[in-house]
């Protein structure tokens, strides 16, 4: 529903489906792959509050809450603007800063940024989360169960961005949770990261250079064969 640094939105449909009918994300962000699958019992956990908070005023919020938010324009400065809350503040941070990893204070100046569309669009899609649980949290304190879980951490390289980032995360104790999942793990990285053996999906062109998005999961996938051409 609003943008996020790594989301999945431009990626979400090559990964596996779901063979669950309950999803987890412990690494919630946008929450692409949930928002893919919405129908399913979903539950977002995250260490960062401001997207807690975020999805949680989203869960709560009636479609007139949203469209009747004021359109400001390109640069306009939305913390000091009196007809907005706190939360709703919080909330602008992300729909008009395209790929922001916190809080922001402006919309965004980049050509495309239209507040008017995205927030019709957001009020039309609120009933897909109405019965998401959403919690702040660790993925260390979730109980484990058979569900699908969909583990986007960030990046072993490239997830110091993050408010809650890679200085964060053992990675060799993350490596050992994800491998102890119950059901289905899928876990997102990208081929430069070795603390689970990743397998390449998706070759991405970021603002400045290349990447290659990985995969690993307990379950086999199509992308098991490592001799495959990236597309």
């Amino acid at each position: 529903m609003f943008s996020y640094y790594g989301s999945k939105s431009k990626i979400v449909d090559v990964y596996p489906p779901p063979k669950f009918d309950k999803i987890i994300e412990p690494f919630a962000g946008s929450a692409r792959y949930s928002l893919k699958y919405f129908e399913k019992d979903i539950v977002l956990i995250d260490k960062y509050p401001v997207i807690i908070e975020v999805w949680n005023y989203l869960k709560n919020a009636s479609e007139k809450d949203i469209l009747k938010l004021p359109r400001l324009k390109r640069g306009e400065k939305f913390r000091d603007n009196k007809q907005l809350s706190e939360i709703e503040k919080k909330f602008y941070g992300f729909i008009t800063q395209a790929g922001s990893t916190g809080e922001r204070y402006s919309v965004g100046t980049m050509q495309g940024i239209n507040i008017d569309y995205d927030l019709k669009r957001i009020a039309s899609e609120l009933y897909k989360i109405r019965h998401w649980k959403i919690e702040l949290g660790s993925y260390e304190d979730l109980k484990n169960e058979d569900a699908t879980w969909f583990i986007d951490p960030p990046y072993m390289f490239g997830g110091e961005h993050y408010k809650k980032g890679t200085k964060d995360i053992d990675f060799n104790h993350l490596a050992n949770w994800c491998k102890s999942r119950k059901g289905q793990a899928i876990v997102c990285e990208n081929t430069k990261a070795d603390w689970l053996p990743f397998k390449p999906m998706k070759e991405m062109q970021g603002t400045m250079f290349k990447t290659v998005e990985a995969i690993w999961s307990n379950i086999p996938t199509n992308f098991d064969n490592e001799q495959q051409t990236l597309f």
